[in-house]
């Protein structure tokens, strides 16, 4: 479970998703050129969600075999941990067309691994050079501004049912351009409103609080935040490419984890929102606990999404039922206990992957053997309703 990887997506081309700062196995997708502000799951299976489309209340029981759907104000966005993403529905386009998911293709979960590698010990060696004091300031900053901001999208459905409807709404856009006339480029275009800025508020506040006192609650939610973000945003379409992705990062992890020192030294020199924590002197404690139990966000976030994505497979059957995420769900936690048991067996640090992925993979494709649906479990493949990103796009016109 005491993971120290870290990761950068690269997208065609595009670096999609930045964060060399996330160890202990916690995948923080951050921003840089044209790329979105995302971030990382949360270890806890179910919590209520709210959402709306206009008149309609959307609760997403998905921890009780519901259906998910993700939106933005005025969208319908549903809020809930392991299952976030799972029923991405593709037509969705929030306010700003940036908020659409990222689709991992198969080329990116092949090299993942060794994109992950090279920025794992690049970190290892700059905590060797420079000073951590310096290195976790300058970090602090970092992830201060992208946990307020991933707060704030976060809680943004809990304050459109909170605020009162009478409650004033003006929009605001922020449009950065480059050139002018013709050859004028749109660089940033973001919409908002006032509700946003609420949100914006209170998770400054919580900012405030984790930079100052570093506090564990503020952890947390920082944490939580960034996991539902990073499954909402990060998408799978096939269960060919989540095998691929969670095989690479299954040898990935077993090697850095037994093999060095490395992922532990940066897994402990790190300081970031980057997992949750669990204090377990809190009764002896309460809120001042300084014993935790630490649970890496990439544990959470990696098989997340192939959960979502074998949610979505479920739909796609039109049984009516949810068997493959509740199976690939009580893998899920069937793995995580399976690596806490092990961890305090042998009193070393466990690669959570190495019990997770069996468990992800290998129960619901039992279950898949069992029922003869093997074949279209592998043939599933979904595709976006606007035809695809960019980037496939591309290549079906090359």
């Amino acid at each position: 479970m005491y993971r120290g990887g870290t990761g950068i997506w690269g997208y065609r081309g595009k670096v999609r998703a930045v964060c060399p700062l996330c160890t202990g196995g916690h995948w923080h997708l951050g921003v840089q050129g044209q790329g979105e502000s995302r971030v990382p799951i949360m270890y806890r299976g179910g919590t209520d969600i709210w959402g709306y489309r206009g008149k309609v209340r959307a609760v997403c029981p998905l921890c009780t075999g519901g259906t998910g759907i993700w939106g933005y104000r005025g969208k319908v966005r549903a809020v809930c941990p392991l299952c976030t993403g799972g029923t991405d529905i593709w037509g969705y386009r929030g306010k700003n067309s940036s908020d659409m998911p990222e689709t991992i293709t198969s080329r990116d979960a092949a090299r993942f691994p060794i994109i992950a590698s090279c920025t794992l010990f690049g970190l290892y060696i700059f905590f060797k050079i420079f000073s951590q004091e310096y290195i976790n300031l300058l970090l602090s900053m970092y992830f201060f501004i992208l946990g307020v901001l991933a707060l704030a999208h976060t809680i943004s459905p809990a304050m459109n049912r909170l605020l009162p409807e009478n409650f004033p709404s003006r929009q605001y856009q922020l449009l950065f351009t480059q050139g002018s006339g013709e050859s004028k480029e749109e660089i940033l275009n973001y919409e908002f409103d006032t509700r946003d800025l609420v949100c914006l508020v209170i998770s400054g506040v919580v900012g405030v609080w984790y930079l100052l006192k570093k506090h564990w609650i503020a952890n947390n939610l920082f944490g939580l935040a960034f996991a539902l973000n990073g499954v909402e945003l990060l998408h799978l379409n096939n269960v060919s490419t989540g095998c691929i992705l969670l095989g690479g990062l299954f040898v990935y992890d077993i090697f850095w984890v037994f093999g060095t020192n490395v992922m532990v030294t940066v897994a402990k020199s790190f300081e970031a929102p980057i997992k949750l924590v669990f204090p377990q002197d809190l009764l002896e404690k309460g809120l001042e606990a300084n014993n935790f139990a630490m649970l890496g966000l990439g544990d959470i976030v990696i098989p997340g999404i192939f959960i979502a994505l074998l949610l979505r497979f479920d739909i796609s059957l039109k049984k009516n039922s949810h068997t493959y995420f509740y199976t690939s769900f009580v893998a899920y936690v069937f793995g995580l206990a399976l690596t806490i048991f092990v961890m305090h067996t042998f009193k070393h640090a466990q690669p959570a992957l190495l019990y997770l992925v069996p468990a992800c993979i290998g129960f619901p494709l039992l279950v898949a053997l069992v029922k003869g649906e093997v074949t279209e479990m592998f043939r599933y493949e979904e595709q976006p309703k606007d035809g695809g990103n960019e980037e496939e796009q591309e290549k079906k016109e090359n």
